[in-house]
């Protein structure tokens, strides 16, 4: 099976850490955001995936294959210039057919859900496209589409709507796409997947892209797309059906968990110093006697996490 993992995103609102690394490379409890969601994949069947990249593409490459299971074979498609999430798909269409049908998921979360069952049920009912939905109390800071009785997608935030509505969920970027919709893909190299894809396809009538609503104990999303959620993403320890102690493999690469706070691989704590509810990358030196809480030390400073905290 074949899957891709949208990754090329610039990563603007997390901002200056995405300056020093790509945010799928971002380091959520000692592993790369990207290594999750290979663990994933691997987990569920899938052979070969390709990642494509834009933002420091040679950093992402590193922690892709540094956390790449044995099992799966990488492959990269670089975008000098950014294609937008529809553009991207639609540069590596011909690898992604090589299965019918692929998984196509977003780079900047972890994710625990069983995709199995959503590429069975996929199959079963003949699908185009199966988007995952989740019951999530942040539902009001993301948005949600909404389904009909029956699955099928109605409405795309506040954007589109056709009516009908039973049912919605935060979309939590995981795909389960056949090569009929792949066929489909617009003939253009720049467009989002779903206003410019999608949308389109529902306008006409189709009945075959549905939207699968998980509760938050069929579905575990933390998404890093902030600097309070990359922060609450490391200070919570994750037990994951593909990966039951990450943790465990963490520390076999050198990360240190104190207290409530992480450090990277070859971190050092000078003389005095005192951390809370903060994350240390790998390598970086805090000097003796800083003082520092709620944020991160990378890229030789402390860059605070709290909600509209002056910089």
């Amino acid at each position: 099976m074949r899957a891709m993992i949208v990754a090329a995103g610039r990563g603007t609102r997390l901002a200056p850490l995405t300056d020093l690394r790509p945010k799928p490379a971002l380091p959520v409890r000692g592993i790369p955001v990207i290594g999750y969601t290979l663990a994933l994949l691997a987990h569920h069947g899938v052979r070969e995936v390709v990642v494509n990249l834009h933002h420091l593409p040679d950093r992402l490459r590193e922690a892709a294959r540094a956390w790449c299971p044995p099992d799966l074979e990488l492959h990269f498609s670089p975008e000098p210039q950014l294609l937008d999430t529809g553009g991207g798909i639609r540069r590596v269409a011909d690898f992604l057919k090589g299965s019918d049908p692929c998984l196509i998921l977003g780079g900047d979360m972890i994710l625990d859900v069983d995709l199995g069952g959503m590429l069975r049920r996929h199959r079963e009912e003949a699908r185009a496209v199966t988007l995952l939905l989740r019951e999530d109390p942040r539902a009001p800071s993301f948005g949600t589409i909404g389904v009909d009785a029956e699955g099928c997608v109605r409405r795309i935030s506040g954007r589109f709507d056709l009516g009908g509505e039973v049912r919605s969920g935060v979309y939590v970027w995981a795909n389960v796409v056949s090569e009929s919709a792949l066929d489909a893909l617009p003939e253009r190299e720049v467009f989002s997947h779903l206003d410019d894809w999608l949308v389109p396809r529902l306008a006409d009538g189709a009945r075959d892209v549905i939207g699968e609503v998980a509760t938050p104990a069929e579905c575990l999303w933390e998404p890093v797309g902030t600097p309070a959620e990359y922060l609450a993403a490391n200070l919570q320890p994750l037990s994951l059906s593909y990966w039951p102690q990450p943790d465990e493999r963490a520390r076999e690469a050198g990360t240190r968990f104190c207290g409530d706070a992480v450090l990277g691989a070859g971190a050092r704590l000078g003389a005095g110093a005192r951390l809370a509810r903060a994350v240390v990358w790998e390598g970086e030196e805090v000097p003796p006697g800083f003082q520092g809480e709620d944020g991160v030390f990378a890229g030789g400073g402390f860059h605070s996490c709290v909600p509209d905290a002056t910089p």
